[in-house]
């Protein structure tokens, strides 16, 4: 499970030379409904010619192995009425170029063997981040000025072969975003 908060401060453009610094700010262990929890709060800034471009903390949950045939918890139901709407199905081949693009080497996201041996998901987990990249975009194509501030909460996994929808609807301030799966 995946938390964030991103702030932008100046656009980054292709082809100028980008650094990234992650720092680890926090590191928790808890006990919740699903078993031993640790949440581990890193945050990421991204500058351009020695400038600050972009700030991002993220919350990373790690949560205990699943067994065999656990249920997965229910999530909430989606919003209604969105006014922006597009509507994907992620595969095994986008997962893994996502994993790699982000040097994301958990195996849930493209090996399922492992993914639904081991973790007993029912399939390839569709990154908490990507879902997240996906909504950035969403809204970067209908808001008609630059993004400022973006946070987000995964909530519920999303599976290789669903279709799901990045779902949009603004409002005075902003806008409210989200992504919804065939269960909603």
């Amino acid at each position: 499970h995946v938390t964030g908060v991103q702030t932008c401060t100046l656009p980054i453009c292709i082809g100028d030379r980008a650094q990234r610094r992650s720092t680890i700010l926090d590191v928790r262990a808890k006990s919740g409904r699903s078993g031993e929890l640790v949440f581990v709060t890193v945050r990421h800034d991204i500058s351009v010619d020695g400038r600050l471009a972009i700030s991002e903390e993220q919350d990373l949950v790690y949560r205990e192995a699943a067994g065999a045939g656990a249920a997965a918890p229910v999530g909430e139901p989606a919003p209604v009425g969105a006014s922006w709407l597009r509507t994907w199905r992620a595969d095994a081949v986008m997962l893994f170029r996502y994993s790699a693009l982000t040097f994301n080497a958990h195996r849930i996201h493209y090996d399922r063997p492992y993914a639904t041996g081991e973790e007993h998901y029912r399939g390839l987990v569709v990154h908490g981040p990507l879902q997240a990249t996906l909504l950035l975009d969403l809204a970067r194509q209908h808001a008609g000025r630059p993004l400022r501030t973006f946070e987000y909460r995964a909530q519920q996994p999303v599976f290789d072969g669903e279709t799901f929808s990045a779902n949009g609807r603004p409002d005075e301030t902003g806008a409210d975003l989200w992504t919804s799966n065939e269960a909603g």
